[in-house]
């Protein structure tokens, strides 16, 4: 046989396999999603309708429940436009820029991703509790972090400031600095050029690192639980709210609560296919 007869001879094989290894593909990916998601979401729905829609609204509209969820979007309205500055800070830095510390500012952001966040929840602890390194001084100014709502939006914002800036940075380096260097050239400042140039650029990465933040902070359980003290109706946020229920055997009240949570993924996932789909429409 010819070489040249080799690679049809290869093509037609894989041709031949690729509608079954396609067939089976698909099978598995549909099973594997109606295990883990479908079926745990018809759950959480059924459970949480267990005592009807009148019980599933006076689960969420009791008063310990409400002050988690206000807590709940607090906390995710004062992280995330942190992380969105910090990840589009660094993410700019990074890609745009050389200078010392580079690739350690690389590593450190990736640092949450392989940190328990209960081990994160503990260092805040460790640092602003009582019997912290700071416990005295924050003592003697009166000023409270851990068990309290400053200590949970600084666990969560650690655990979450990473989603932005993964989501900019190979963007921007796939990007690159032809954009920005003929912008200066025609004598835009730094700033104009980065409002101009840099951000409409990045935009709907920016979008969609928000929005995978904003699930993130809302959904924390480890960290916030470390430094949150379980105070009802003060420090605890959904998550801990539905542990605290299901513990009490309270199951409707806990599956409603996260029946709420499962809903707010659920959009957050819809909103981030849309912003996908209309970037990849815009650069089509």
């Amino acid at each position: 046989m010819s070489d040249a007869a080799l690679p049809r001879r290869a093509a037609g094989r894989v041709a031949d396999e690729t509608p079954l290894a396609k067939t089976l593909a698909i099978a598995v990916s549909l099973v594997f999603l109606g295990v883990f998601f479908l079926a745990p979401l018809v759950v959480v729905i059924a459970e949480a309708l267990a005592k009807g829609l009148a019980g599933f609204v006076d689960a969420i509209l009791e008063p310990d429940a409400l002050a988690a969820i206000a807590l709940t979007f607090t906390i995710a309205a004062i992280v995330v436009p942190l992380n969105a500055a910090f990840g589009l800070a660094a993410a700019w830095a990074i890609a745009k820029f050389d200078f010392a510390g580079k690739n350690l500012l690389t590593t450190l952001i990736d640092l949450p991703f392989s940190v328990s966040p209960v081990v994160s929840g503990l260092v805040f602890v460790l640092l602003f509790g009582a019997q912290g390194w700071f416990g005295d001084w924050l003592a003697a100014h009166h000023i409270k972090i851990v068990f309290a709502m400053p200590g949970i939006a600084l666990a969560t914002l650690f655990v979450t400031f990473p989603f932005v800036a993964r989501e900019l940075i190979p963007l921007m380096q796939s990007q690159g600095t032809a954009e920005e260097e003929a912008a200066l050239t025609l004598g835009a400042s730094g700033w104009k050029t980065f409002l101009t140039v840099t951000l409409p650029n990045v935009k709907w990465a920016l979008l969609t690192g928000v929005l995978l933040c904003n699930a993130r902070a809302m959904g924390e359980f480890g960290a916030v639980s470390v430094v949150s003290g379980h105070i009802r109706g003060v420090t605890n946020t959904i998550p801990l709210q539905v542990e605290i229920l299901y513990n009490e055997y309270s199951i409707a009240a806990a599956f409603s609560l996260a029946s709420l949570l499962a809903l707010l993924a659920l959009v957050t996932l819809g909103v981030k296919y849309a912003v996908e789909a209309r970037a990849g429409a815009r650069a089509g």
